[in-house]
């Protein structure tokens, strides 16, 4: 038998360069890894992965174009065994749930290498990792009521809500007292400051 270790092939998603390097470097440090392709958006991602079919996906969340949740459902509709690691900066809970719910094994923070090359390991032998700091999050807002984008439209006032989904004034004053009570929030500029920290809203 050789004593060569079988290499784990991966591709890295993400927009910016500079990281797509530091990747690179990382990972073809390892004796049993080697980036096979890289890719800079979500539709250059969903090529690269029907080329390469890469053991393991490194994928940003926010990108032009096709972001990394969309690009996670599409390759995953097409290759369902597909092991998909999110690698961010955002630790928003919200954020975490709509990655997990499309398939991502493992959601990990940008900067933590060492961590990152163990998840890389324990997804390609078909586990799931989440780390602390992102399950604590999670665990604070689990009783938290889905919110919806109508509840937080930054700027306008209640009359223009009201027009725009077409309901009362009086029921969007409601929702918006309701919505800034759920978040914890001071006001609406608050709400809206924690609503995208968490990734209910993007701008």
């Amino acid at each position: 038998m050789s004593g060569i270790p079988s290499m784990i092939r991966i591709l890295s998603v993400d927009d910016h360069p500079i990281l797509r390097k530091g990747i690179a470097a990382l990972v073809n440090a390892e004796p049993d890894m080697k980036l096979v392709a890289e890719a800079s958006n979500g539709e250059e991602a969903i090529e690269k992965f029907r080329l390469h079919r890469p053991d393991v996906t490194l994928m940003d969340l926010q990108m032009p174009g096709l972001n990394g949740i969309e690009a996670m459902n599409r390759i995953l509709a097409e290759f369902p065994d597909a092991r998909i690691i999110v690698l961010t900066t955002y630790n928003g809970d919200v954020q975490v749930l709509h990655a997990l719910r499309a398939g991502a094994r493992a959601y990990v923070l940008k900067g933590h290498d060492r961590e990152l090359l163990e998840i890389i390991h324990s997804v390609h032998r078909g586990g799931k990792r989440i780390p602390p700091e992102v399950a604590a999050e999670l665990a604070e807002h689990a009783t938290d009521d889905q919110l919806s984008a109508g509840e937080i439209a930054a700027g306008n006032s209640n009359k223009q809500i009201a027009d725009q989904l077409c309901i009362a004034e009086a029921t969007v004053k409601s929702r918006v007292t309701n919505l800034i009570s759920k978040l914890g929030a001071s006001d609406r500029t608050h709400a809206v400051t924690i609503a995208l920290k968490r990734g209910i809203i993007e701008l």
